[in-house]
């Protein structure tokens, strides 16, 4: 059957009511504008906590992947901030498949034209399978994205590319390495302890941090100067 990069992407799991936020990954956008949102939202006598939830399918996330995948206690755990890393982890393990979670495909958006870009978070997994790396992509999404397996016909009709649930993903898929990525420009800040935690109860203990740092988010001790450079963000 060959072995699978199982990739996961933290926003599978945050369920946001906010419109209209660029998520450009950057620097700033994975700490600076979540401050600048808030005290934007604060001004108008609302609170940016309240447009995000955490869906509770990430409580028994684990034991259910278990029932799908043979995941052995070694296997290497690669912890990013952007997705774009999957590429290599995939390349690099020699994975024939990858079975993506995350509210989006990332199969690349503008079709088959934007594979030609160069490899970002946003066409990673097409880019594998135009490259030939992998020969399947099997993408379960979260229940709270806004895409459809439509929006990418031409990349579809071009690729071995399927759209399944988790019961629907078959038993006994060898995992050769997972990633978990926070996708720090769509998560807020005040999950990560949580996103620490998921990575933890996955119970594998080969974990590899790249590009990732924890952020601070303490609204309650920000100064008048640090409110002002957020703004600025």
């Amino acid at each position: 059957m060959g072995k699978c990069l199982l990739s996961i992407d933290w926003d599978y799991f945050i369920c946001s009511k906010a419109k209209g936020y660029s998520y450009i990954e950057n620097s700033k956008n994975v700490l600076d504008v979540w401050y600048k949102r808030y005290f934007v939202l604060k001004r108008q006598g609302k609170d940016l906590e309240d447009l995000y939830s955490l869906s509770p399918e990430v409580r028994d996330f684990w034991e259910k992947i278990r029932q799908k995948f043979i995941i052995k206690p070694r296997v290497k755990v690669y912890i990013s901030d952007s997705h774009v890393l999957s590429y290599n982890i995939a390349r690099d393990n020699r994975c024939t498949s990858v079975y993506l979670f995350d509210a989006h495909a990332d199969l690349g958006y503008g079709g088959l034209h934007s594979l030609n870009f160069e490899l970002n978070c946003a066409n990673w997994l097409g880019k594998l399978l135009k490259d030939g790396i992998v020969k399947k992509a099997s993408i379960i999404y979260s229940p709270y994205t806004a895409e459809r397996p439509q929006d990418f016909k031409e990349i579809n009709g071009m690729y071995n590319v399927e759209y399944i649930t988790r019961e629907s993903i078959p038993t006994g898929i060898e995992v050769a390495a997972v990633h978990i990525c926070r996708s720090g420009a769509w998560t807020p800040p005040w999950y990560d302890a949580k996103f620490l935690k998921f990575v933890r109860d996955s119970g594998l203990s080969n974990l590899e941090f790249i590009d990732f740092f924890p952020r601070k988010w303490d609204i309650r001790n920000i100064s008048l100067s640090q409110q002002i450079n957020y703004m600025l963000a």
